[in-house]
């Protein structure tokens, strides 16, 4: 007699490692969690870094059904680094941002790539005032970007980075081309989250 065996497709350790790192680098830039918080994609760590990101409002769901499951396959927990990375990359969290890049950047570097008073920028890192839509969707894609570049570079490097000219940025700096009012969907801003993107292939590897 034949016995049946049921089979899950499951992710790949390295897919999950480089799932891992996405969604840590995010989080961490994004100041939901600190330094080196996250170190291996066992399903302990990840349910840790699920629930630090479930606290400022993101993947809330996602976060519960992985608790829910008392032993995660490769899949599941493959599948909740998926929905992570996609809620991270669209939930700005100023309350948390200020800080993480507060950590990267001193107040005038900031203030001058946001496009904010130095003034202004204080008060909003305090809570005294609350960040204006505009500047909090320019403060997340800083912190996305800061994130993309943390696989590549130490805080001194990832500074460094927006000041120097790029040959795929037509011979200017990052900063160049975060100048004003600028929007995360305009031209230049995704030509320089496109180049910081393409380390994080490399770096996690």
């Amino acid at each position: 007699m034949t016995v049946a065996r049921k089979t899950s497709v499951q992710a790949p350790p390295a897919d999950l490692r480089r799932l891992l790192f996405e969604a840590s680098r995010r989080a961490e830039a994004m100041g939901l969690i600190p330094s080196d918080a996250v170190t291996d994609a066992e399903p302990a760590t990840v349910r840790l870094l699920a629930s630090r990101v479930r606290r400022a409002g993101i993947a809330a769901a996602a976060a519960d059904q992985l608790h829910n499951v008392e032993a995660p396959s490769d899949a599941d927990v493959a599948g909740l680094l998926k929905t992570l990375i996609a809620a991270l990359e669209a939930s700005p969290v100023p309350k948390f941002e200020w800080g993480g890049l507060g950590r990267v950047f001193a107040p005038e570097d900031l203030s001058a790539l946001i496009n904010v008073s130095v003034s202004s920028l204080k008060r909003y890192q305090s809570g005294e005032r609350d960040t204006p839509d505009d500047v909090a969707a320019r403060l997340h894609f800083l912190a996305l970007v800061v994130g993309d570049l943390a696989g590549s570079y130490n805080v001194i490097g990832v500074r460094r980075w927006f000041q120097r000219k790029r040959s795929l940025l037509d011979g200017r700096a990052p900063v160049a081309l975060l100048k004003g009012n600028w929007d995360p969907d305009d031209e230049g801003p995704m030509r320089v989250r496109q180049l910081a993107r393409e380390l994080v292939s490399l770096s996690a590897t």
